[in-house]
C-alpha cells in the first residue's frame, strides 16, 4: 500500500491541479485540505480568518491535515501548512512530501490569471508580486525542510506529474 503524498508550496504553484493529475496517474484518491476544511466548516477560509483569526484557522488546518491523511491519497495542502513544525514533521513521518517550487513571476502570473476570490485573504497589504516574493522568501526554507523531493512546478501540470513519478520511482529504486 502506498503512503500518502503531500504536495506543499505557495499559492499558485499548482498543488490542486497537479494533485488531481497525479492522483489520476497513480489511481489514488485526491484531497485538497483547504477545500475539505471549508466544506466541513461551511465557511470560506477568508470567513474563518475574519471571524476566528489566523491562529484558529491554523489549528483547523492541522485538524484537516490529520483527518485526510490516509494511504493511496494525494493531498494538496494549504500554502501555510508548513508554518507549524508539527505539520512538517507529521507529513514527513506519515508520507512523502513533494515541494512544488516555482519562481515568483510564475506564481504571480498564475494567481493573476486564476484569482481565488474570497478563498484566501491577502497575507499583506502589498501588491501581489511583493506579497508573493515576501511570503516565498519566508517559507521556502520550511517547504524544503518538509520535502522529501523538490520539483520544478513552473512546467506544465503533466510535466510536473512526470517529474514527481520519476522522483518517486528513483526513491523506490535506491
Amino acid at each position: 500500500m502506498n503512503p500518502p503524498i503531500f504536495l506543499v508550496g505557495p499559492r499558485g504553484c499548482g498543488k490542486t491541479t497537479v494533485g488531481l493529475e497525479l492522483a489520476r496517474a497513480c489511481q489514488s484518491q485526491f484531497v485538497d485540505t483547504d477545500r475539505w476544511l471549508q466544506e466541513h466548516a461551511d465557511q470560506t477560509i477568508a470567513e474563518i480568518v475574519e471571524t476566528e483569526g489566523w491562529e484558529s484557522f491554523r489549528a483547523r488546518e492541522t485538524a484537516a491535515l490529520e483527518a485526510v491523511t490516509s494511504p493511496e491519497t494525494v493531498i494538496a495542502t494549504g500554502g501555510g501548512i508548513i508554518l507549524a513544525e508539527y505539520n512538517r514533521q507529521f507529513m514527513r513521518e506519515k508520507g512523502i512530501v513533494i515541494y512544488l517550487c516555482a519562481p515568483v513571476a510564475t506564481l504571480v502570473a498564475r494567481l493573476e490569471a486564476f484569482p481565488e476570490e474570497g478563498q484566501r485573504p491577502a497575507l499583506t497589504a502589498k501588491p501581489l508580486s511583493d506579497e508573493v516574493s515576501e511570503v516565498l522568501a519566508e517559507r521556502d526554507a520550511l517547504y524544503r525542510e518538509a520535502a522529501h523531493h523538490v520539483v520544478d512546478a513552473s512546467a506544465s501540470p503533466e510535466e510536473v506529474v512526470i517529474q514527481i513519478i520519476t522522483a518517486l520511482r528513483l526513491a523506490c529504486a535506491s
